[in-house]
Formats: C-alpha cells, structure tokens, sequence
C-alpha cells in the first residue's frame, strides 16, 4: 500500500477539480505563492491574474500582472478547456512572447487542483509538476489554509519545498498607479535569471 502510494505521489495522476463553476472563478485572483519561474521577475509583488469571459462563453481573457522596482509589469493572454468535452478543470493558456513585440505564442497547462466552495482560494497546477500556484481572492490568506493547500500539493506529488511567498501590499495597488515597463526590460532579465 505504501509503496503504491509512493508512486501516486511521484509522478502518477493528478486529482483536478471536476465540474469547475467558470463563471464564479473569473475575477481576480492574488498569488500567494508560487514556483519561481522564468516568466516572472525575481523581485516581483503584488502578482495577481484577473479572469474574464468572452462573449464566446469559452475563452477567458488573461491579464497577470505583477510590481517589479516600482513598475507594473503584465501579459495578457487567453485560456480554454484542454477538452471541451471534459468536466475536469485542465485548461490551456495561451501568451505572446516578448510582451513588448508579442508575435510568439506561447501555451502552457493551467490544471485546478482545488478550489474551495466559496471559490475564495485555489491550488493550480500542470501536469508536469514544474509549476504551482497557490492563489486568494484577497491579498493575505489564513496560514491555516495555507498549509492544508500545500499538503494537499505535496499528495499531488510537488516538491512544496520550491513555494516562494510572494510579498502582497494591503490594499493592494492600482493598475495605474505607477510606470509601466513598455520595453519588457523584465522579460530580457528573467531570461537571465536576473
């Protein structure tokens, strides 16, 4: 049995949300951790997405945004159903790299691994276990909560010793409150590792 388990862990199938309410996820959501990635500045706060629903009633319009050296840095994207015929809550999203002459497309997996029935938190993930994100409806969660995400994480077999926190400011600030980096400046240094 533990053995079995084990293997669950490591690399088997991962639990997705099933039957996913797509109009009450949409709206903003605020990152309260997450596995560094090359597409996020290394200094990067108050990193949020903010979801809307097209016309077409399938395709979700994507704006994440983050603060790097007092700029707003963001993309803009969309998201649809892996399989539009399947309950499970595995989308696709789609990006244009670089932000500044956006004519790369770039598509990833956004997997929901749990959302509460309030749908104020949730555990999002792909099924390459390189990425996570644990995401609140507010800029602060109960640490309670916080650490029954990461279990649930690490059943679904990710190394939670990657989470970084990300630094989120209360209130939170405004999309035209401050500078945007126009030239993607971000991008260029993620590709670095800056």
């Amino acid at each position: 049995m533990a053995a079995a388990e084990g293997n669950k862990k490591s690399g088997g199938v991962m639990t997705v949300v099933r039957g996913l309410d797509v109009a009450r996820y949409m709206g903003r959501w605020y990152e309260i951790a997450s596995f560094p990635s090359f597409f996020q500045p290394r200094d990067g706060r108050d990193t949020r997405a903010t979801y809307r629903l097209l016309e077409d009633g399938a395709t979700v319009h994507v704006l994440n945004e983050t603060w790097s050296k007092g700029k707003r840095d963001y993309i803009e994207g969309t998201a649809y159903k892996a399989d539009p015929n399947s309950d499970e809550a595995k989308l696709k999203v789609k990006f244009y790299l670089p932000p500044f002459l956006p004519i790369i497309p770039v598509v990833g997996d956004y997997w929901v691994l749990y959302v509460d029935d309030d749908y104020q938190y949730a555990l999002v993930g792909e099924p390459r276990r390189k990425n996570l994100w644990i995401l609140c409806r507010k800029t602060s969660i109960e640490e309670e909560v916080y650490n029954q995400l990461v279990e649930r994480a690490k059943e679904e077999g990710y190394d939670v010793s990657k989470l970084h926190r990300t630094p989120q400011d209360d209130p939170p600030p405004e999309s035209d409150a401050a500078p945007t980096d126009t030239k993607g400046v971000w991008w260029f240094k993620s590709i670095f590792g800056k």
